[in-house]
């Protein structure tokens, strides 16, 4: 049984390229094998490969589909771009190339690469004499990311580059740029189309429109490491930021979105930790993940899980049976009391699973939720906890670490995992949790509103509960479902 997160045999997915073609979705994704030489040493760089789905919930690997061009090439390494197809059929790849062996006198340059194929998506032909770089007052070394789009058929091709400014301030240099062609071919400058003078750069732009309102999604590569979006009227601005302008947390990174059976979809990568453990460096790339979108009326967004991701669960277990009171909690799960913290514990379900939780949460509760891989004690677990009265969602763990018995020790003085919260508005009230487990991947998801995705390794079995923090709850479903 394969997983409802894709990850290639030997390596891992860096930056995913969507493109819809014909009903099925192409996932493109640069390959990261995370080879232990030096780049010098190696003959070859990082190449694109691909799967194929219909449903983000199941996946064809098509394999390495555009190499590296080798150890003198411009593009020894394939970084992110985007696939679009012209008006007479023919496909065109647009991508990064770099090579740490062509520099310029600040850091290795980057060049926008183009590649055709008239036939199938998994072959494609090279075409060095297309190949350019940075234009006049823009950096040669962040010249990346080439996001090619029309905002209407028959109009002039754009294309969207993550690149700095000359001479701006470093940390504030970051802009989006724009350039304009009629053939795909041949390529000029103009306005760019974001210039926020915020970021270093804002990485893996995308742009869509969505009924009246136009998005420009990027990762942000500066303050914080996160895919964010902004809204606007038209494709040249000006891009408002909604009032909370993410798409997941730090774990989920490079996101790119597609639109496929009238749905809009966003891909990206959940980040491993180093050493595959919870206290471990996040890195770079790590394995596949999709979250669907859904559109308010002010144009903000809203994040769940695939349709078909939710419905491969399709055999429910009844946890609320099981649950019993821990510490001398009352008797029924989630009347909790005004002064303490109370907790409720069911038996374990498998490592894969999704887990929904309705809660109605009573006024004026300070904190509520779900325990994951809890020890019988519950001194040992994740929680998944919903604090409404700072309208967040946290993502937490206990104990925080491990290197002695004092409360410095195991990261006691913090308040939860700092890197793993997202806002979310709690009123009094029904709110549903869902939780997909896949072996030490989880992402959460409440209210069909706001997605939070994260690793969890230390902990691979344990039971599942709920607790009330000064507070009270009614639970009205707590159900963990599996493949039948």
């Amino acid at each position: 049984m394969s997983s409802a997160h894709f990850l290639p045999q030997g390596g891992y997915v860096g930056d995913v390229i969507p493109f819809e073609h014909d009903g099925t979705v192409w996932l493109y994704y640069l390959l990261d094998t995370r080879d232990p030489r030096r780049p010098l040493d190696r003959d070859e760089g990082m190449p694109w490969a691909a799967v194929t789905t219909t449903d983000f919930a199941r996946f064809t690997d098509r394999g390495v589909v555009l190499p590296s061009g080798g150890a003198t090439a411009e593009d020894f390494d394939c970084y992110t771009g985007s696939v679009v197809t012209d008006d007479d059929g023919v496909h065109h790849l647009f991508y990064t190339g770099h090579n740490p062996r062509i520099r310029t006198a600040d850091g290795d340059a980057q060049v926008v690469c183009h590649a055709t194929s008239a036939a199938g998506l998994d072959t494609w032909t090279r075409h060095p004499e297309w190949t350019f770089g940075a234009l006049d007052g823009y950096s040669a070394e962040d010249w990346r990311d080439p996001f090619v789009f029309r905002a209407a058929p028959g109009e002039q091709w754009q294309m969207l580059l993550a690149t700095r400014r000359v001479g701006a301030p470093y940390r504030r240099s970051g802009v989006v740029a724009r350039l304009v062609s009629d053939d795909l071919v041949h390529w000029r400058d103009a306005e760019p189309i974001w210039d926020p003078r915020r970021f270093i750069t804002q990485e893996c732009p995308d742009v869509f429109q969505w009924g009246d309102h136009w998005y420009l999604v990027y990762s942000e590569f500066s303050d914080s490491f996160q895919t964010r979006y902004r809204v606007a009227d038209s494709p040249d601005g000006p891009w408002r930021a909604p009032e909370h302008d993410t798409v997941d947390g730090r774990a989920f990174y490079a996101s790119k979105t597609v639109e496929h059976a009238g749905e809009r979809h966003f891909i990206g990568w959940i980040a491993t930790r180093k050493g595959e453990t919870d206290t471990g460096e996040w890195q770079w790339a790590g394995t596949m993940s999709s979250l669907r979108a859904e559109q308010s009326a002010d144009g903000s967004l809203r994040f769940g899980l695939p349709r078909a991701v939710t419905a491969l669960y399709d055999t429910a277990r009844d946890l609320l049976p099981e649950l019993a009171p821990v510490q001398g909690a009352d008797a029924v799960a989630g009347r909790g009391a005004l002064d303490r913290h109370s907790t409720w514990l069911a038996g374990e379900v498998p490592a894969e699973a999704l887990i929904v939780a309705e809660f109605d949460i009573a006024a004026s509760t300070q904190a509520c939720g779900l325990l994951l891989r809890s020890s019988d004690d519950a001194e040992q677990a994740y929680s998944i906890r919903l604090e409404p009265y700072r309208g967040r969602l946290v993502f937490d763990r206990w104990p925080r670490g491990t290197t002695g018995g004092e409360q410095w020790q195991i990261r006691g003085d913090v308040p939860h995992e700092l890197e793993s919260e997202r806002p979310v508005p709690l009123p009094p009230g029904r709110h549903t949790v869902e939780v997909h487990l896949d072996g030490d991947i989880c992402v959460v998801v409440v209210d069909d509103r706001v997605a939070l995705s994260t690793r969890v390794y230390d902990l691979a079995s344990g039971r599942v509960g709920v607790f009330a923090t000064d507070g009270a709850f009614d639970l009205l479903r707590l159900e963990a479902r599996v493949r039948g």
